[in-house]
């Protein structure tokens, strides 16, 4: 089955679960509702012309200024047809949203990597927990309005013998920013070149 035929199985099977379809880049795209996840991915993953049995990735992207301000992705492939989709769906910040871990149990750690990340919440996930950053880590670093430098920095204390975390401080006292072209050579260079010339 092509990518036409695909778009048009899933429309007529899926037809009010369905918001948008469109093949790109030789995927198809599928935007839904999030209520619709479950009754959606058990249909691409069982039925005999989709066969959408490999879940490659869960993410997210952040759109800070939009009401719905995060945009659940999932990238689905079929080993038989060769074929990959990408389904999506729009939440708000604080909503919690269905697990996928009971129909793919490599949905474990990729939920755990959006919840870390993104701070958004799966309902009945065996085990949701941060993965990637440190117990007790405040925040979650892919939210664009998380800074750059993160609040705390982890280091190796000498006199404590032990790893410590602290506030982030942003120590410039011994940087010697110099803006000049490198092609037209740095001030203190042409000082000493203009004053060996002078003795010569």
């Amino acid at each position: 089955m092509n990518l036409i035929d695909l778009e048009k199985k899933i429309n007529s099977e899926l037809t009010t679960k369905i918001n948008k379809t469109e093949i790109k880049y030789n995927q198809i795209y599928v935007e839904i509702d999030k209520d619709d996840l479950i009754d959606v991915v058990l249909f691409i993953k069982t039925n005999k012309y989709t066969k959408f049995r490999q879940l490659i990735d869960i993410t997210v992207v952040d759109y800070p200024e939009q009401t719905q301000r995060f945009k659940v992705v999932y990238l689905f492939l079929s080993h038989e047809f060769n074929q990959r989709m990408i389904l999506s769906y729009f939440i708000n910040e604080n909503e919690v949203i269905s697990s996928l871990t009971s129909i793919f149990p490599s949905a474990n750690w990729m939920e755990r990597e959006v919840f870390d990340m993104y701070g958004v919440n799966f309902k009945d996930h065996p085990d949701l927990r941060r993965i990637l950053t440190d117990y007790g880590f405040e925040g979650h670093p892919l939210r664009k309005d998380f800074p750059l430098t993160g609040h705390t920095e982890v280091r190796y204390n000498e006199e404590q013998k032990k790893v410590i975390s602290e506030p982030v401080k942003l120590e410039q006292n011994f940087r010697n920013f110099d803006y000049e072209s490198p092609w037209e050579g740095t001030q203190y260079i042409k000082e000493q070149t203009n004053n060996n010339d002078k003795k010569d």
